[in-house]
């Protein structure tokens, strides 16, 4: 792999690990304001992100495991794969809070209370 290559490997995972992560604030947004279908949507466009990156990440591998890539790892690519794992992290909780807000709308709407606390 020439640098070329290792460079376009870190700008993807740099670009769809950026995108992944902004679909997924975007989903919480959408949430919070009881928009689920359009949370839901974001978060099938922050996987789909993060899968490409992934693939883009698996071609390192492979190049590293087949001996196709023999420098050491550069501090660009580090850089790449940190955001990647940043964007599946954000991604992952991003799920996480948008099935909290559906669970909190639900509750609500079962008459289990109106999701504020008093202060008596």
């Amino acid at each position: 792999m020439d640098e070329n290559e290792a460079e376009a490997i870190v700008s993807n995972l740099v670009v769809h690990g950026g995108d992944a992560k902004s679909f997924a604030i975007e989903a919480i947004e959408a949430a919070r304001k009881g928009n689920f279908a359009q949370a839901d949507d974001l978060l099938l466009q922050s996987k789909d992100a993060l899968n490409k990156a992934h693939e883009y990440q698996t071609e390192q591998i492979r190049q590293e495991i087949t001996g196709d890539r023999n420098k050491p790892v550069s501090l660009l690519m580090v850089h790449g794969q940190d955001h990647l794992m940043n964007a599946i992290t954000v991604h992952d909780l991003a799920a996480q809070i948008v099935g909290l807000c559906k669970q909190i709308i639900k509750s609500n709407d079962n008459g289990e209370g109106d999701g504020q606390t008093s202060n008596q």
